[in-house]
């Protein structure tokens, strides 16, 4: 009997840690992913964006890759990167259409989108390595050849990675070329420089931190999800809503998963606000609410001002902040003591 008083009374301090948010990244990490597995992605490999009508994306696929990959989970990165080859590898130029539907044609808009590409080619990099597939680091070159034909173009900044291969040039829009910050993910630039030589990546790199600190509107000084780079100096795009928000908030989670020369941008961002902020008004229209968001702010405290970090337990309501939350785990064990406990 007292044996067992003391078991249950060990398993009820357990959970009372996790929820407390005492516990460290890995084991809440660990946690999370058989949550996420549960709620977001199906037996053949599809993830469930659950907030847009259950569709399935190439930035989904690719983040969820890169969380199986890290987590050694490789019956799960195959059958994602299966369903992923077979029903979103469609366009024949290395590159993945953006956006699957459970209604039929499951895939209307055969556009890409960048970020959804450079995950899929990370994750492919990082799987070829850890099991020694040479099929996986292959892929991942032809999706870096196509980025380098179709996104990358120069600009007065730099160069430049478009979000998608068409609608964003200068050809394409009155405001163009446009671009999206959150779209240049550095901590996968220094494993794809290693996969292909086809994009400058240090200079993609070189201009994403220029163009992050030029892009800085209205009393917060903060950029907006899409960035008109027309102009002699980046303004917040004509075509989208000038707000800081679900994009942008990518933007200090990147750089504080970079390298330690991407994380001196970090001061600009923190302490990080989640809400969806009007660039030009300063007014918040909306907070990001979810509890998983708050691991984005963690990462930042913890990589810019080094303050200590208490990591709560997953809540996993939604599928994109509570992909955020693995990645935020997963950013704060291999960034290592630039993120103390």
């Amino acid at each position: 009997m007292r044996v067992m008083v003391l078991i249950l009374a060990l398993l009820a301090a357990l959970r009372t840690t996790a929820a407390t948010g005492a516990a460290g990244p890995a084991t809440l990490l660990a946690d999370g992913w058989r949550q996420y597995k549960d709620r977001f992605l199906t037996s053949e490999g599809r993830v469930v964006d659950n907030a847009n009508g259950g569709i399935s994306h190439s930035e989904g696929q690719g983040y969820a890759m890169l969380i199986a990959e890290r987590l050694d989970d490789r019956p799960t990165f195959e059958a994602i990167w299966q369903w992923t080859r077979s029903n979103l590898l469609v366009r024949g130029d290395g590159l993945a259409a953006w956006r699957w539907s459970p209604q039929v044609p499951h895939v209307a808009d055969r556009n890409n989108a960048t970020d959804g590409d450079l995950l899929i080619a990370w994750a492919l990099a990082e799987a070829s390595d850890r099991w020694h597939v040479s099929e996986y680091r292959e892929t991942a070159r032809l999706i870096v050849a196509g980025l380098a034909t179709k996104v990358v173009t120069s600009t007065r900044f730099g160069p430049i990675l478009l979000p998608a291969s068409t609608g964003f040039a200068g050809k394409d829009r009155p405001d163009g070329p446009v671009v999206n910050l959150s779209y240049w993910l550095f901590p996968a630039f220094k494993r794809l420089r290693a996969v292909s030589d086809a994009i400058d990546w240090d200079a993609v790199a070189a201009t994403g931190k220029r163009l992050i600190e030029l892009s800085r509107f209205g009393p917060k000084r903060l950029p907006s999800n899409w960035i008109s780079l027309a102009p002699a100096q980046p303004e917040p795009a004509s075509s989208f809503p000038a707000v800081f928000g679900y994009d942008a908030v990518r933007i200090p989670f990147y750089l504080a998963w970079g390298e330690p020369a991407d994380r001196d941008l970090l001061k600009l961002f923190s302490p990080l606000d989640l809400s969806v902020i009007d660039v030009k008004t300063a007014n918040p229209s909306q907070q990001l609410s979810d509890p998983d968001y708050g691991a984005i702010a963690n990462l930042v405290e913890c990589v810019g001002p080094h303050s200590p970090v208490q990591w709560k337990a997953f809540h996993g309501e939604f599928y994109y902040p509570a992909t955020l939350y693995l990645l935020a785990l997963i950013a704060a064990e291999e960034v290592g003591e630039a993120c103390p406990r």
